[in-house]
């Protein structure tokens, strides 16, 4: 176990003013602190905090860091406190320790909830002070290392959990070095055998192609030294992950992959990087498709380099990388390489303990946090950042130019969202390099997509389904919950209206303020939409603001038959819209306070009984929890269920939009007689009407007769009833009729 002196002298060699006073004593109280605990191992527990610490001076981290390393378990694992840690090491070291402190007693439902809400809360902390997120990687790369004295079942968890949320992350902040180590450790746990079998293999091809691979950095040297370009040639053999990952993308055994050897050229500046390019293609033919210039367009976690690949020496595919000596360190240490230290901390636009100058990495994560931290519940996030976190690029432009980064595989839809979320939200079609493209389209390198807006556009709520990138999946879900949220706002404004002029009492929304922690609702609008989804009765918002209002309330409860119309309507003020009526009728109506209902395609949460109510029908809503109203024609026998619930009888009419007509479902029962071509005689018959079939059953079967079931479109009951007239006059029919009519 590393001793206190070793670990400032790590600290000393690339920080001379090291603040050794701060190392001590986070040394000492960690180990103090950690006392007799043990690892699964049996080494002592402290053994492993100071392994992160070790980790982290191998990326020149400051002491600040390397002390909040020493500190990361004591919040969670021992005694220590946050306050306690304030005290002795200061606010700015213990906000960051409380940071990498998982959840406690997290009341979820499931282990992926707590995952996904722990995840929540890391990011939001680096979000804050990107030192977290590089104490964290360093906690994960030690116990991945050390992963074989777990039991099996949590050995798999750990390294599942690794592959898809802690090594993508490391590689989109940049630190590559990092991602390999912890994908090659969490492959050996995942899937031990292709593992096996893959390092075995190319230890066998390395071996074999030791000649070549020297042949080949023999003849890329002596090139550069042809053209008085100062450059280190190094090879690099790809990891077993990278190289099973391919071969499933790709489905390639491994001796059809042509890239398994890479070489790496070092120069000193940018304009030797691409005089080297030119000696290279001068020299070599260049493999089409093969070539990308992250130099003129770095990766968004600020990856910087060219790649290309050549027909090289000896006929053989060489993958080259060419970047210089500080894109490498970049390349290699991702943000932990732009950490510039002043007094022991961390800078970034001038403010303490973050990077100075922020980087693409980490501007990137900041806003993925902030998009997927809105409201999404446990899985839904954990979902998303997965999303976030693994795609490769694409990169497109905006008409201005301006560069925007998204998964491959994404669409036009995705690009409006990157670009703003009220573009996204608003978005109806797109350009791509000029020419109108449907939104699915799947975009590619150095598309120019342009988004065409509408302000009347609400996103489908399909398109949550199309989409790859996070952030468009949270927005569409959030728009679509907002539209409906308005839907049942509406709706309940409607219902209290009609009940305050009921009771004689004037209805203002100014009035619900003193009464919502009565309602026990958080808002005036959170009443209305709880009023429209039928989970806030009417009479108790009524009676919150007029505490002294007594309502008369009918003991008989209505009966929704012809013959109890009469008593129903005066029960409950229903007052319905008839058809033929005038204009002027139909404004004294809406003028009564009935709700007016228009159709699915309304502004109102209505659905329709699965029997079906049409324009000519009196109708009746019944308020349903959740959903809102159902449409019943005063004749359903299924209104019997509600005759004890009076409260959920809503008075409605109809109010229909004369010039955007719209059908309306009802159901028919149509006896037909069995005999070839029946049916297309009855489908015909109801084409040539104008209705539209959008169901049909055969409900009982008999030797000479068929009795069928169908659901119907229609425009009003004029249109139903002429409908049913003439299947009646059908010889292949026996009789017809509305069901429940």
């Amino acid at each position: 176990m590393m001793r206190q002196y070793e670990l400032v002298e790590r600290v000393q060699r690339y920080k001379p003013d090291v603040n050794e006073t701060l190392l001590n004593k986070a040394y000492v109280y960690a180990m103090q602190k950690h006392g007799h605990q043990k690892r699964a191992s049996g080494d002592p527990y402290f053994s492993h905090p100071l392994e992160v610490a070790a980790i982290l001076t191998d990326m020149h981290l400051d002491e600040s860091t390397v002390a909040v390393a020493l500190l990361h378990d004591t919040i969670e694992d021992t005694t220590a406190t946050r306050q306690e840690i304030d005290q002795l090491f200061g606010p700015d070291i213990g906000k960051l320790v409380e940071g990498l402190t998982k959840l406690k007693k997290l009341d979820l439902v499931s282990k992926k909830a707590e995952q996904a809400e722990n995840l929540r809360k890391l990011l939001l902390a680096i979000a804050e002070d990107v030192r977290v997120l590089l104490v964290k990687l360093a906690d994960r790369l030690h116990n991945m290392r050390t992963l074989d004295h777990m039991r099996e079942d949590k050995r798999l968890r750990i390294a599942e959990e690794t592959m898809e949320i802690y090594a993508p992350l490391a590689g989109r902040m940049g630190m590559q070095g990092m991602r390999e180590e912890l994908e090659e450790l969490a492959f050996r746990y995942i899937n031990p055998e292709a593992h096996r079998m893959v390092t075995a293999r190319l230890t066998e091809i390395f071996e074999r192609n030791r000649g070549v691979v020297a042949e080949i950095e023999a003849s890329l040297s002596e090139l550069f030294q042809k053209h008085k370009i100062k450059a280190r040639v190094k090879s690099r053999q790809k990891k077993p992950w990278s190289v099973f990952r391919k071969m499933e993308a790709k489905a390639l055994s491994l001796e059809q992959l042509s890239d398994l050897f890479g070489f790496r050229v070092l120069l000193d500046t940018v304009e030797d990087c691409y005089r080297a390019l030119g000696a290279i293609h001068t020299t070599w033919s260049m493999v089409p498709g093969r070539f990308k210039d992250y130099i003129s367009t770095p990766k968004q976690n600020d990856y910087r380099s060219i790649h290309t690949t050549i027909v090289g020496p000896s006929r053989q595919r060489v993958e080259l990388q060419i970047r210089t000596a500080d894109m490498n360190t970049v390349a290699e240490y991702g943000v932990a390489a732009h950490a510039l230290y002043k007094d022991g901390r961390l800078k970034m636009n001038g403010a303490a303990h973050v990077i100075s100058k922020e980087t693409n990495a980490y501007a990137w994560l900041r806003r993925t946090i902030e998009q997927l931290a809105e409201g999404d519940n446990p899985e839904d996030f954990l979902e998303n950042t997965k999303l976030e976190l693994f795609q490769d690029q694409v990169f497109c432009f905006t008409p201005k130019g301006t560069l925007i980064a998204l998964p491959r595989g994404a669409i036009p839809i995705d690009f409006a969202y990157a670009v703003h979320t009220e573009v996204g939200d608003s978005c109806v079609g797109a350009k791509v390099n000029g020419r109108i493209m449907p939104l699915m389209t799947e975009l590619k390198n150095g598309d120019e997509v342009e988004i065409i807006r509408s302000k009347g556009q609400v996103p489908p709520a399909a398109w949550e389904s199309l989409v790859v990138t996070g952030k468009a999946r949270a927005a569409i879900r959030r728009a679509t919950k907002n539209a409906i949220r308005k839907q049942y706002s509406g709706l309940g404004i409607r219902i209290l209206e009609r009940v305050f002029a009921r009771a004689g009492k004037e209805f203002a929304k100014e009035n619900l303020k003193p009464v919502l922690a009565r309602l026990a609702r958080k808002d005036i609008d959170d009443v209305m939409a709880a009023v429209g989804r039928g989970e806030l009765a009417s009479g108790d918002v009524l009676r919150a603001v007029y505490p002294d209002y007594k309502e008369e309330r009918v003991t008989t409860p209505p009966q929704p038959r012809e013959e109890g119309w009469s008593k129903i309507r005066n029960a409950a003020g229903m007052l319905f819209q008839l058809p033929g009526r005038s204009r002027k009728d139909r404004k004294a109506k809406k003028d009564s306070g009935a709700v007016p209902i228009r159709g699915v395609s309304g502004d109102l949460p209505v659905r329709f009984a699965p029997d079906g109510a049409v324009p000519g029908d009196r109708i009746v809503g019944i308020m349903q929890p959740g959903v809102g109203i159902t449409i019943y024609p005063i004749q359903s026998p299924a209104l019997t269920d509600f005759d004890d619930q009076p409260e959920r009888w809503i008075d409605v009419r109809w109010d229909i939009d004369e010039d955007n007509r719209e059908r309306f479902p009802a159901r028919i029962s149509v006896t037909a007689i069995n005999a070839p071509g029946s049916l297309a005689e009855i489908a015909q018959a109801i084409a040539i009407n104008d209705a539209n079939i959008h169901s049909l059953s055969m409900v009982r079967t008999a030797p000479d007769f068929t009795e069928m079931q169908v659901d119907l479109e229609v425009w009003d009951l004029k249109h139903l009833n002429r409908l049913i007239s003439q299947l009646k006059d059908s010889p292949a029919v026996s009789s017809a009729r509305r069901v429940n009519g």
